[in-house]
């Protein structure tokens, strides 16, 4: 959401003027074997708010391993204490409550997604879970200024479809409906609590935005096509809730903010970029104007609307290095809390007050997020862009292990290297600049590490998310093949040597690489990925209903026949026996997107056929692996099977699977080390 009336890309930082203290210097750089744990064990501290009021600072860190979230006084950080005390899954998002004295945050169980709304009291250290239903996925609806013992949540425990929205008070979980959801994607209110439009999908795979009237019920009040769908949608409110702000990219490629005068009916343009959609919106904390916005290309880059925070961008561009973000604001605006993300090292995050006036303030370095990483040699991240085979352009970023790339020039030093093909999930999702955890454990161990956005990938306007349309298996792997064969050509990989790894979708790609391009990768890594596009469409949640349109549009209609045998050729399970190189699986039992079924079924396709395959299982993860020790055990196995496939560096697993619940299902005899590390290991097993 923005007007180009002033352009300040915040990812400069050159010294630090006067009034402002830096973080301390870092040691010795070396490129030693990191130890995992580095990478991927907690982080110090994460996100890091401010309350409304502006007295008290909370944060992300451990307590006995699991995170926690804790809150301190704003001015003495060394006094915070834990005000939550989860003891197997970690928080991974919270925000504060308007009445200063509750922090909100969401827990499943096992990694289920049925999620819980609690309430922590951050000065009792009380949680009160407000949505104590089981079996069910609620939703923090959002929080408002004008109701600061209140919160607005979504709960699907009348119709597993629909998410019914109510007003639920922290203090004794009483639950009020606000509106009776019958069949709607989303309910978007506004600061007052009112419901003010429902979205649906159109039969054509587009969306419908409807007018929720006083009495509940709705009327059309605007829509997009399928080729809009994804690019164009409601954003929120100003305080008089008479401003609705929306991106939009009808008549365009990228999506432009756009202010939206619900009275008067007109609309103004805010902002735009002819290569990058619109992403985060810096809002006023009690206005709820829109002040700058985001724009992603091939890094960040912000304009600024409103000028009154103008002097303060542009002095905090100047403080660290890195792309710059504002993490929280009080509401009287005097308080900041400020992060700057780099590719070679931590986050780093800093207190800024503000003088008002329209001057800059005082910035205050307070830590950074993993404090191990400062002065370790870590690599650069170097932003390209690939041609495909079809002109399309494909953002991409290219890693290189510092012991190969002296200068830094994104060329390696002395040859082609082996590679890791890293696919983000999604696959409506992208990859982009900054530190990487996966991106320097790799080049740490000696792979150069490629990221693309393929077709597909959001952030580049609709013609390239439209590209992807069914082509699952199709142009989008294609484009995958072809920025291999681009780092190939440019003597930065090994051609014998590139292995395809990913989670979700990019396990999903994984197996197709495998599968489809047999010749190309030396091997795959597969993280929870769906190894059969029908099996897979046809299992998800029941509250992703609404959403069955679009899956049938961008991907393909698992509801017709012609549609499944569509699907079922683009599927990995049905090619297994073109299998001819080493393949690791990983998977969560609970995961309620890529069901276990997924992994198991290709799995005992392979052993059918006698094809060889690792496969690991974790049952108490879901979509992914949330506990460090779980994702720390799959990652050492990977170490071993990579070292072996592609001949780089490895810390040996050793007791890595101590504390994991990792389950060795199949094939431990195919990665070094993995039997012994299954017998040393507290709670593995087959």
């Amino acid at each position: 959401m923005t007007n180009p009336v002033f352009l300040a890309c915040l990812t400069l930082a050159i010294g630090t003027p006067t009034g402002f203290t830096e973080e301390p210097a870092g040691k010795n750089a070396s490129t030693d074997l990191i130890p995992r744990a580095v990478f991927f064990g907690n982080p110090d501290r994460a996100n890091v708010q401010v309350s409304p009021d502006g007295q008290l600072i909370s944060y992300l860190a451990a307590v006995d391993g699991v995170m926690n979230i804790w809150v301190g006084p704003a001015d003495d950080l060394a006094a915070a204490k834990p005000v939550t005390a989860e003891k197997s899954r970690p928080i991974r998002s919270y925000s504060w409550a308007y009445d200063n004295a509750h922090v909100l945050y969401i827990m499943d169980k096992g990694g289920d997604e049925n999620w819980h709304v609690l309430a922590a009291n951050v000065v009792t250290g009380v949680v009160r879970d407000l949505t104590p239903v089981d079996g069910v996925a609620a939703r923090l609806e959002g929080v408002s200024a004008r109701f600061p013992g209140e919160v607005l949540v979504g709960l699907n425990d009348r119709d597993p479809q629909s998410h019914d929205v109510h007003r639920v008070s922290i203090a004794d979980g009483t639950r009020t409906l606000v509106f009776r959801n019958e069949g709607f994607a989303e309910i978007a209110c506004d600061h007052d609590f009112r419901p003010r439009f429902a979205t649906r999908t159109t039969p054509e795979g587009g969306v419908e935005w409807l007018l929720i009237n006083a009495d509940g019920t709705t009327s059309p009040w605007d829509a997009v096509g399928p080729e809009d769908e994804a690019t164009t949608g409601l954003g929120g409110f100003d305080k008089s809730g008479t401003i609705l702000y929306m991106n939009d990219s009808r008549g365009r490629d990228t999506s432009a903010l756009f202010a939206k005068d619900l009275t008067a009916g007109t609309s103004s343009l805010l902002a735009e970029n002819p290569k990058a959609d619109v992403g985060g919106v810096l809002t006023h904390p009690t206005e709820k104007t829109v002040q700058a916005v985001e724009f992603n290309h091939l890094r960040s880059e912000w304009k600024v609307i409103d000028p009154r925070i103008e002097a303060d961008l542009a002095a905090l561009a100047k403080v660290a290095k890195g792309d710059i973000a504002v993490q929280s604001r009080s509401l009287d605006d005097r308080r900041w809390i400020i992060s700057y993300m780099m590719d070679d090292g931590p986050v780093r995050f800093y207190r800024y007050d503000r003088p008002g006036n329209g001057e800059p303030g005082q910035a205050e370095y307070l830590f950074s997020n993993r404090k191990g990483l400062d002065g370790l040699k870590l690599t650069r991240m170097h932003p390209i862009v690939i041609p495909a085979r079809d002109g399309l352009e494909l953002v991409s970023y290219l890693s290189l292990p510092p012991m190969a790339d002296a200068d830094a020039d994104g060329k390696p030093d002395t040859g082609p290297l082996p590679m890791v093909l890293l696919v983000h999930g999604g696959p409506w999702a992208r990859d982009d600049w900054g530190y990487d955890a996966y991106a320097q454990w790799l080049t740490n161990r000696g792979y150069a590490v490629l990221q693309v956005n393929f077709r597909g990938s959001t952030g580049f306007g609709k013609n390239h998310i439209n590209a992807g349309n069914r082509e699952w298996a199709g142009k989008m792997h294609d484009d995958l093949i072809d920025a291999v064969n681009w780092a190939v050509e440019r003597q930065i990989a090994a051609k014998d040597k590139v292995c395809i790894m990913g989670g979700s979708y990019g396990g999903y790609a994984t197996l197709v690489g495998l599968t489809f391009t047999p010749e190309v990768f030396a091997c795959g890594i597969d993280i929870v990925g769906p190894s059969n596009i029908n099996t897979l469409l046809s299992t998800i949640p029941p509250y992703w209903a609404p959403l069955k349109k679009m899956f049938s549009t961008r991907v393909g209609d698992y509801e017709s026949e012609e549609g499944r045998a569509f699907l079922e050729e683009r599927s990995p399970l049905n090619h297994v026996e073109k299998i001819r190189r080493p393949l690791l699986i990983g998977q969560g039992a609970n995961d309620p997107r890529v069901k276990q079924a997924e992994s198991d079924q290709i799995v005992r396709a392979m052993q059918e056929k006698k094809i060889p395959v690792t496969y690991v299982l974790f049952p108490d993860e879901g979509h992914g692996f949330s506990r460090p020790v779980n994702n720390m055990a799959f990652n050492a196995v990977t170490e071993a099977f990579l070292a072996q496939n592609l001949g780089g560096r490895a810390e040996p697993i050793g007791d890595a699977f101590v504390g994991s619940t990792i389950q060795i299902k199949a094939g431990e005899a195919f990665v070094p080390g993995l039997a012994d590390a299954a017998r040393v290991g507290q709670g593995a097993g087959k």
